[in-house]
This record gives C-alpha cells, sequence and structure tokens, in this order.
C-alpha cells in the first residue's frame, strides 16, 4: 500500500505474522500517535506565528520537494550502505554489525534544537521495548557535532544509539541530504546558530527519514517527507518489523 503525504511514503505488504499481545503493546495503544502530538505543535506554531515567518518555512518545504531529493533517496528493495560513525560516549558503530543482531530501524532527526524532532525522540522511547521484542534495533542519526548530540541523548534520557553525522556523510550515503532555502537558513542562524550546532556553514540538513533495513541489508521501510513535522508512525514501524519475520 502506498500514502502520499507532502513526500512519499512507502509501507510495505503485511504477511500473516500473528502479535501476541502484551503488557508493553497495551501501554503503546493507549498512548497518543505520534502525529497527534506534532499536530498540536504545528498548530501551536500556526497560532503564534507571524505570516512572514509561515510564508519562510512553507517556501523552505517547496523547496525541498522541487530539490528532487525525494525521489532521489534510496527506497524500499535497495541495499543500505555500511556506515562507521561515533556515538555519543565516542564508541565506533558501524551498521552492519547492528544488522547481524536482527533489523535495524534507522531514523535521522535534525537537531536538539528541532521541537518536532525531540518529540519524535521521546515517542520513540517509549516505543524502544516494543522494537526490541522483535529483535530489532533502533539507531538515530544527526548532523549534529557529538556534544550536541550528547546532550540531546542526555536531556531526553534516550536508551539507543544516537550518532553523529558531521557533514551528512551518512545522510548523503541514503540520498537525503537537502540545501535549506537562504530565508530559512537566515533563520535558523539568527534563532539559534545552526552553524554552531553542525560545525560547518553548508546549511544542509537531512529529511527526517526514517528507514527499516532487514538482516540481509534490504530496506524494507521507508518513510520520507518534505515537511519535518511529519513522522515515521511507531505503528507503522512495527508492522514493517513483523512483517520480515
Amino acid at each position: 500500500m502506498t500514502i502520499f503525504l507532502t513526500g512519499i511514503i512507502l509501507l510495505p505488504v503485511k504477511n500473516n505474522f500473528a502479535q501476541t499481545e502484551t503488557e508493553e503493546n497495551t501501554k503503546t495503544e493507549s498512548l497518543p500517535t505520534l502525529q497527534s502530538l506534532l499536530d498540536e505543535k504545528k498548530a501551536a506554531f500556526e497560532l503564534k506565528a507571524s505570516d512572514e515567518k509561515k510564508k519562510i518555512y512553507s517556501d523552505g518545504t517547496q523547496a525541498v520537494v522541487n530539490s528532487g531529493v525525494l525521489e532521489n533517496a534510496l527506497n524500499n528493495g535497495d541495499t543500505a550502505p555500511d556506515f562507521l560513525l561515533k556515538n555519543s560516549a565516542g564508541e565506533e558503530v558501524t551498521l552492519y554489525s547492528y544488522l547481524e543482531k536482527g533489523p535495524v530501524v534507522l531514523t535521522w532527526y535534525r537537531g536538539g534544537w528541532c521541537p518536532y524532532c525531540n518529540i519524535t525522540l521521546r515517542r520513540l522511547q517509549q516505543e524502544l521495548p516494543n522494537f526490541q521484542s522483535l529483535g530489532a534495533n533502533l539507531i538515530a542519526l544527526t548532523p549534529e557535532l557529538p556534544d550536541s548530540s550528547l546532550s540531546t541523548s542526555e536531556k531526553q534520557n534516550l536508551e539507543f544509539e544516537v550518532l553523529s553525522d558531521p557533514g551528512n556523510k551518512v545522510a548523503g550515503q541514503f540520498g537525503i541530504v537537502f540545501k535549506l532555502t537562504n530565508d530559512v537558513a537566515d533563520s535558523y542562524q539568527k534563532g539559534f546558530d545552526l552553524h554552531a550546532y553542525n560545525g560547518d556553514e553548508s546549511n544542509e540538513l537531512p529529511l527526517a527519514a526514517t528507514y527499516v533495513i532487514d538482516t540481509n541489508k534490504e530496506i524494507i521501510y521507508t518513510f520520507l517527507d518534505a515537511d519535518y513535522r511529519n513522522r515515521a508512525e511507531p505503528s507503522d514501524i512495527l508492522d514493517a518489523l513483523k512483517s520480515s519475520k
């Protein structure tokens, strides 16, 4: 089944894998959807932001659509490339070493300065036991410098890998990097100093993309969207993990 939002979401076809209900699953079902939380934040922005700022960000989203990044990014059926990055503790981590243990949920966040990212990270932390019950590991990547990514991980009490990807090198391998418009870049720079967070002046960011990668290195679920306020729903990620069983 294919669902279209601002960008592209591809969901795998489910098989007949039967899930056994657990207390964790029941707890998760009682939580609000991630998108509902993001929509609340979006609504608050729409109420408070000036028309000028709304237009700057709307034009920025359209520029992402026009850039072709959604069409050129890795997608279902592609082989995920290996990478080596350091986690918040300074330890080297490779994707393929994790795939030897089980499937991987690989997700990008723009930075600790992004409220939509922080909402998403907290929600993924709540979902972590369910990912792990299916043998999967969760890895989050960010272009933030290691000190910033460590701060984000600590503030959010995250129990999964948070890897710094300076210069968006790994994001580039997955084809999800885009350049901010000048107006959005200026807004970010004045608002919180994006260059200091990322350690460069490229004004490039990754899409808030999510992939589920099977142990054979194949991408079996892809979430791509030009609007950073839309994110992969945890229930869809779980469905993808179940389909790989």
